[in-house]
C-alpha cells in the first residue's frame, strides 16, 4: 500500500458493532406506551409471574410441585472422606512394558501404565514378573513383593 492516511488503524475509539446486530435490551415496567408496563408482560398472578419462580420445570431448584422432594425422601447414610486418595492399579504381567530394569513412578507414566499426576501407583500380584526388577517409589501389596523378589528383584 502506497498510501498510509487512507487506512486507519483499529482503536478503542472507532470499534463499533456491525449495523442490525446488536439489538436494545427490553425495558419492562416503563409505562402503557411501551407495551410492557403494568404486569410486565408477565400476566395476572400465577407462578410464571411471580419473582424468583419460573413455573413447572424451571425456577426453584429441587421444587418438584409439591411432593416430596428426592433430596428429602432419601436417607442420609455415611460419609465422603475429602481426604481419600485413590492409587492407580498396575498388573505385576504389565511390567514387561516398563524399559529398563527400574520401576518408579516417571518410568511406569513414561510406559503408558499410569497418568503422570493422577494420583500414586501401586503394584498387585497379578500375573508373574517378566523379570527381575528394582521398584522404588511405589506401592507394593504384599503379595506382589513375594513375587518381586522371587524374580530375583528387590522392593526399596
Amino acid at each position: 500500500m502506497a498510501n498510509n492516511e487512507s487506512v486507519e488503524k483499529i482503536g478503542l475509539h472507532n470499534l463499533a458493532p456491525a449495523p442490525g446486530s446488536h439489538r436494545a435490551r427490553r425495558r419492562v415496567g416503563r409505562g402503557p406506551g411501551s407495551g410492557l408496563g403494568k404486569t410486565s408482560g408477565k400476566g395476572h398472578k400465577g407462578s410464571m409471574a411471580r419473582s424468583g419462580h419460573g413455573g413447572p420445570g424451571g425456577g426453584k431448584p429441587h421444587f418438584e410441585g409439591g411432593q416430596m422432594p428426592i433430596t428429602r425422601r432419601i436417607p442420609k447414610r455415611g460419609f465422603t472422606n475429602p481426604f481419600r486418595v485413590e492409587a492407580q492399579l498396575v498388573r505385576l504381567d504389565a511390567l514387561a512394558r516398563v524399559a529398563g530394569d527400574e520401576v518408579t513412578v516417571e518410568t511406569l507414566a513414561a510406559a503408558g501404565l499410569i497418568r503422570a499426576g493422577h494420583g500414586p501407583a501401586k503394584l498387585l500380584a497379578n500375573g508373574t514378573a517378566p523379570r527381575a526388577f528394582t521398584v522404588r517409589g511405589v506401592k507394593v501389596s504384599a503379595a506382589a513383593k513375594a513375587k518381586i523378589e522371587a524374580a530375583g528383584g528387590r522392593v526399596d
